[in-house]
């Protein structure tokens, strides 16, 4: 079994060489997509020689980068793409716990609210109230049975990957996604990772920084998602 890890990284001087490196005694084959940093991104990974990287001229969204790394899974033909942020929160030791859930599932999504771990931190309080909002609103719309609608840490098969038409560049890209999921019938499956938020006032940018505005692009993404997905019977990928 064929399997990339794929980081997407924006600014992420402070983390990304620890990251890469912990993520390689895991899963030897990584891709970075550097989306549009500012930082000393690009010079570190420069440093990285067996790392793969798509780099993205200007800042395109969270959901771009992970569009990129979709792309890049399906072209280069691997069985499993495992994507995981680079910023701390998620604990490349639980890889192997994505990849063994990954035989009886399409899509394995880590969840901060199945259990809890001693390393376990705080949730912004608002931060939880969004989470639990939306997962609730998208388990009850689509039939879903999720904990954790917001978590990064997953693991795609390729023909899951390959019937997924994402095209959502921000950060409502993972509604997308459970939309598209629910409508293909794709096997859904969470496991428990710790809750670790290591820059608790990190910020989203421009008026998501605000927890209602938030929300509602949030619910914005999710009725155009129910609104304009048509399964594709050819297996096609649209990188938007």
């Amino acid at each position: 079994m064929r399997v990339l890890t794929a980081i997407p990284v924006y600014n992420e001087e402070r983390h990304l060489v620890s990251v890469v490196h912990e993520v390689q005694r895991y899963s030897p084959e990584i891709l970075v997509v550097n989306d549009g940093s500012t930082d000393r991104t690009a010079e570190l990974l420069a440093g990285q020689k067996e790392v793969r990287v798509v780099t993205h001229p200007h800042n395109r969204g969270y959901g771009a980068a992970l569009i990129s790394a979709f792309t890049y899974a399906l072209e280069q033909d691997y069985d499993v793409l495992v994507t995981t942020d680079c910023d701390g929160q998620h604990e490349p030791a639980r890889i192997p716990v994505l990849l063994e859930a990954i035989h009886n599932a399409d899509i394995v999504s880590g969840s901060r609210y199945l259990r809890s771990f001693r390393q376990d931190t705080p949730v912004p309080q608002d931060r939880l109230r969004i989470n639990q909002q939306v997962t609730a609103e998208l388990n009850e719309r689509f039939g879903l049975n999720l904990t954790d609608a917001f978590c990064g840490f997953k693991a795609y098969r390729r023909s899951a990957l390959a019937r997924l038409q994402i095209t959502e560049t921000g950060w409502g890209m993972p509604l997308q996604l459970w939309v598209q999921g629910a409508r293909l019938g794709l096997r859904i499956k969470e496991v428990a990772v710790p809750r670790v938020y290591l820059d608790p006032n990190r910020a989203f940018g421009g008026v998501l920084n605000d927890a209602d505005e938030r929300l509602a692009h949030y619910r914005r993404v999710i009725a155009e998602a129910e609104r304009s997905f048509v399964p594709s019977c050819s297996f096609a990928f649209c990188c938007g």
